[in-house]
């Protein structure tokens, strides 16, 4: 099962077309065998093909505990309307049988077990992460409510949702969703905390929202998927140890595509910060962590990062190159 440089060789076992826009895969062992583990908002990567190879993060939506197989949802997102490629991949090309390459699952999503309740708010997709948190919820007996805003004919998982929780709302009108969450930042038990999924406006939103309710930022948990909702960020000034070189990474471009194009070689898949390929040593200066990959003991020894998506958090940055 585990391929080289710790991958999985998976093999699709079912689709499901159901919903518009939306591709559910199961994946499992070529031999049946039971999957990793994983944590409640855990995804994998997986690696699409196509005339470009992307890897693509997708979250894991089943049962974590020794699964038998995992199972994604994929929104189609043609690359004209921001998408890496890798969705077109899965809804056009892959079939029943096929095998796929994904990394282990990571998690950057999971619960805080000692919260008294767990508000679930998503959006769209963002439902995926949200239906591993359900399940855990239900198994270990903990305090998790939901709400969910979709267009309608393209709402994810809305049987399992009514058996998963008891306190779920659902919506396909933007002020009714809106008067529902406004209702439930305000009355939320003492220790409470708010996950949120769903397009970078989205998240926007509904965090400002709940800032403007006094939620504490350590009570606010957000999943973004890659890099999409990533602003351009700040010019800064990057030192290579080895040699001397110096140079400016310009607002938009990222550190990844500043060295390719000074000729270094760096190993690269996703460039969306979810893989891990482009990860490299920084000697000094402060990061801005932007990917999914790094833990957080990682993010803060400071000591190396996902040159596809983050940028100095200062002025410059040494490199160990």
């Amino acid at each position: 099962m585990t391929g080289d440089g710790g991958t999985l060789k998976l093999v699709v076992t079912a689709i499901d077309d159901s919903v518009d826009d939306i591709r559910t895969l199961t994946l499992m062992h070529p031999d049946g065998a039971p999957l990793p583990s994983f944590t409640p908002g855990s995804h994998i990567v997986v690696e699409c093909g196509g005339t470009e190879r992307r890897a693509n993060a997708y979250s894991l939506t089943g049962d974590g505990i020794a699964p038998a197989a995992y199972v994604i949802s994929v929104l189609r997102c043609p690359p004209e309307s921001g998408g890496s490629g890798g969705s077109q991949w899965i809804h056009d090309e892959l079939a029943v049988g096929d095998s796929v390459v994904t990394r282990p699952p990571r998690s950057a999503f999971a619960p805080v077990l000692r919260a008294r309740r767990h508000l679930l708010v998503a959006a769209g997709i963002g439902i995926t992460p949200m239906v591993s948190h359900l399940r855990s919820a239900r198994l270990w007996g903990r305090d998790a409510r939901l709400i969910y805003i979709h267009r309608p004919g393209r709402g994810a998982y809305l049987d399992q949702i009514g058996e998963l929780a008891d306190h779920t709302s659902i919506h396909t009108r933007r002020a009714e969703f809106t008067d529902e969450l406004m209702a439930a930042l305000a009355d939320q038990p003492f220790g409470s905390h708010l996950y949120v999924c769903g397009p970078a406006s989205f998240i926007e939103s509904v965090t400002a929202a709940a800032a403007g309710f006094g939620w504490p930022a350590s009570r606010v948990h957000i999943e973004h998927f890659g890099s999409a909702a990533l602003d351009p960020g700040e010019p800064f000034d990057v030192h290579i140890a080895s040699t001397g070189e110096e140079f400016t990474v310009e607002s938009g471009v990222s550190l990844l595509e500043a060295l390719e194009s000074r000729g270094y070689d760096i190993a690269n898949l996703c460039r969306q910060g979810v893989c891990g390929e482009c990860r490299i040593p920084v000697a000094r200066g402060a990061i801005t962590h932007r990917d999914l990959f790094l833990g957080d003991a990682e993010k803060q020894a400071g000591e190396s990062m996902m040159a596809c998506v983050s940028r100095a958090g200062g002025e410059s940055l040494e490199l160990n190159l």
